[in-house]
């Protein structure tokens, strides 16, 4: 983690000349333009790919975003003087679109040092390991749990080539997964911080959605564990900022979407505070379970409403950062799902420690309870101080990132994607490939405005695009959701 004392600003990125976010949002708000080509609703990185690619094709675009930043559930920000993501994290060449975009903006990448310690949980309390220790016993025990992914998720950007064998196993929770498997109690304590944090909990959460990770990432451990290695120097509002001051599409903050109206040709778009603009399409960039606070006119078909009540996002995930004065060395420490914070560490000399909570018990706004839950993991802990990032409290994420539930890859996945007369969605959610993180966000936005996405195999080495890239030990790694 680098200490910083403030964040990039766009047009770094790219050299002078190039707007910032700040003129990009102050030339729109000049301008009276209410009829446009196309209306992107919301500015994350999937929206902000989709505007970018249709002004290529010589469109009039308008990005309304619902609050004060771009980025959406991507965030990069300061704590204690640290840049920090409250959002989406890491990148990996294992995950093309992002590496392209990434590549094409000629960003730098740093790598985490990675853990010096591992804690993993016992049957009698937690044991400390070596990393590689720790995690080749990890690889031992999640790979027959994927056992047969090859055959039904041969092509696995493309997961319904085999429709005919992932019908069947989309019944299927992590929890029947670990039943099916009669694991011994002492090694599944060590699998359900991973599906815990997933699932939140783990009977919740799709087999087959960690199954296509594992596809994704060359169904292996070491791609699996180690897509979370990499990440952009100047944080992900680098890569935002580029985006947008290369699509330069009008940009509106503060502008949350009240209504879209189709009507007589046209899409019409209304957001809260009463401004009207009007498009011949609209592209919904917003999480999936922000659909049901919008009112859609006609309705919305039957699988968008069923997957916007039942939610993608994952529920209750909250990210912390821990400011610990003890202990201070680098490592990673997980625990039962049932366990207030499933996983922490600390990944950069003098860092603050990154942790992860799917309890809905835990007061995060208590600071004495926070500080009691982390020294049943680290006894010897000393909280100084913390900021925690609530995504589903927020009234604009409504979850955190997407993890799928049973049945809904083969019953609603490919019919949300469909677009619904004038109106056309992406987002993370929405991905074919990866789904939940910010790969899957450009893959879905590149796909919504006719742009070609890549689909290579997981097999084929992964295309470094001459990006200069840290000398790392991928088996001292361990993956952290893609928020």
């Amino acid at each position: 983690m680098l200490r910083t004392g403030s964040l990039a600003i766009a047009g770094t990125a790219l050299g002078a000349g190039l707007p910032t976010i700040a003129e990009a949002a102050e030339g729109a708000d000049l301008t009276d333009r209410q009829n446009y080509d196309a209306i992107v609703v919301g500015a994350g990185l999937a929206g902000l790919v989709a505007a970018r690619e249709l002004r290529k094709k010589g469109l009039q675009v308008l990005v309304l975003e619902a609050r004060d930043r771009i980025g959406g559930r991507t965030w990069t920000d300061t704590f204690n003087g640290y840049e920090i993501e409250r959002g989406g994290s890491w990148v990996d060449p294992l995950q093309p679109h992002i590496w392209r975009e990434i590549s094409r903006y000629n960003l730098k990448i740093v790598a985490d040092a990675g853990p010096e310690r591992v804690l993993m949980p016992t049957l009698t309390g937690f044991a400390e390991y070596d990393p590689v220790t720790a995690y080749t016993r990890q690889g031992e025990l999640f790979t027959p749990f994927f056992d047969g992914s090859r055959e039904y998720f041969p092509k696995p950007y493309a997961p319904f080539t085999r429709e005919d064998l992932i019908t069947p196993l989309d019944r299927l929770s992590l929890r029947d997964r670990l039943d099916q498997l009669s694991y011994a109690p002492e090694d599944e304590i060590r699998m359900i911080s991973t599906t815990g944090l997933y699932g939140a909990p783990t009977s919740r959460g799709s087999m087959l959605q960690l199954a296509q990770w594992w596809a994704l990432a060359g169904w292996n451990y070491t791609g699996f564990s180690g897509v979370n290695t990499y990440r952009m120097e100047r944080g992900t509002i680098a890569l935002a900022n580029a985006i947008l001051a290369d699509g330069k599409p009008d940009l509106k903050l503060k502008s949350p979407v009240a209504s879209v109206t189709q009507q007589s040709g046209k899409v019409k778009v209304v957001t809260r505070a009463g401004a009207g603009y009007t498009a011949a399409e609209v592209v919904m960039a917003v999480p999936v379970n922000v659909w049901k606070k919008i009112t859609f006119n006609p309705v919305l078909p039957q699988a968008h409403r069923d997957a916007t009540t039942q939610g993608y996002g994952v529920p209750r995930q909250k990210k912390l950062w821990l400011d610990l004065a003890t202990p201070s060395d680098r490592f990673i420490a997980e625990a039962p799902e049932d366990h207030p914070f499933v996983i922490m560490g600390r990944l950069n000399e003098n860092a603050p420690v990154v942790a992860f909570t799917v309890n809905s018990t835990l007061d995060v706004s208590n600071r004495a309870r926070v500080e009691s839950e982390v020294r049943k993991i680290l006894p010897s802990a000393t909280l100084r101080s913390y900021t925690v990032s609530d995504w589903e409290a927020d009234q604009y994420a409504l979850g955190g990132p997407a993890f799928r539930q049973p049945l809904q890859l083969t019953r609603l996945h490919r019919a949300v994607n469909e677009p619904f007369g004038r109106v056309k969605f992406c987002g993370d959610d929405l991905a074919l490939g990866w789904i939940g993180y910010m790969d899957g966000a450009i893959e879905s936005g590149l796909r919504v405005a006719g742009s070609p996405t890549l689909s290579p195999s997981p097999a084929v080495a992964p295309d470094t695009r001459g990006l200069a890239l840290p000398d790392v030990d991928p088996k001292v790694y361990r993956s952290i959701f893609g928020l």
